[in-house]
């Protein structure tokens, strides 16, 4: 059951075992983007949820031309968390109306050097980029300041930049890899007929794996791709938690606060999704 009727790919991440404990509910959300949003549904993340903040990772023109909808109570922040100017400079950057539909061109560039690239490096760019770095430590440390009520962070899917914080908070909360890459996958629900629909026209046009992976990182999320990042974190660093003290200044003590406000005592549930 969908959490709410007009956002995409929207959940809690409460009830989601860490340990001994699980997520609280109703305090942390991740969903794409808030442009379609319902009044019924502005209400319940008014009302139900207390929402505080919403952090908007998309490129500031994805958001002007897709903008949120106005969340009475709610600070939203936009946080671009892709260098799209450092990709203008090495000519790599995608046009935005492209990226808004890009289901319509992307048969035709999977098979291109150009964007197999760009699956692979997507989210090891998003963990080892400075300036990708730097967005997330200032929503990691915004949500360290919101000490009542739910915050929500989403890109315009709810996937992979959504699915980059999404692992950052539940690496700060304890969360173990199988459990991180879990949610991660999840997305993969909401637009898995999309993929697979895609993946049959790749190979009608005589495309193979690499060029499946390309649709699977872009339409929907790739695992595989998931997994190396997270690969690249350990390698370089350890774990989540000493990636985020590191690179991003969130201490034992912030961990220590993250998870006295976001964990409860409840041997009883399991991993479980809205």
């Amino acid at each position: 059951m969908s959490l709410f009727k007009s956002i995409v790919n929207a959940r809690d991440l409460g009830g989601i075992r860490i340990g001994d404990k699980t997520v609280r509910e109703g305090l942390l959300l991740r969903t794409a983007h808030l442009h379609d949003v319902s009044e019924e549904d502005i209400q319940k993340l008014e009302k139900h949820y207390h929402l505080k903040r919403i952090f908007d990772f998309r490129t500031y023109p994805e958001s002007s031309m897709q903008p949120d909808q106005n969340i009475p109570g709610a600070e939203h922040l936009l946080l671009p968390t892709l260098d799209v100017e450092a990709e203008q400079q090495t000519g790599d950057a995608i046009p935005d109306e492209m990226w808004l539909d890009l289901s319509k061109h992307i048969v035709r560039l999977s098979f291109t050097k150009l964007f197999q690239e760009k699956a692979r490096n997507l989210y090891p760019s998003l963990v080892l980029s400075e300036f990708s770095q730097l967005q997330y430590a200032t929503f990691l440390n915004l949500i360290l300041q919101t000490e009542e009520g739910a915050v929500l962070w989403h890109c315009s899917q709810g996937k992979d930049r959504t699915g980059i914080g999404a692992a950052l908070i539940l690496g700060a909360l304890g969360a173990d890899r199988e459990t991180i890459v879990k949610d991660f996958d999840i997305s993969n629900e909401s637009y898995r007929p999309l993929v697979l629909k895609l993946c049959q026209d790749v190979e009608a046009a005589g495309g193979g794996e690499e060029e499946k992976e390309v649709v699977r990182a872009f339409m929907g999320v790739s695992v595989r791709n998931f997994r190396h990042a997270l690969d690249i974190i350990d390698a370089n660093w350890g774990s989540i938690p000493q990636y985020l003290d590191e690179q991003m200044g969130i201490d034992e003590n912030d961990l220590k606060t993250l998870r006295d406000r976001y964990l409860q005592y409840n041997s009883s549930l399991t991993f479980s999704q809205a």
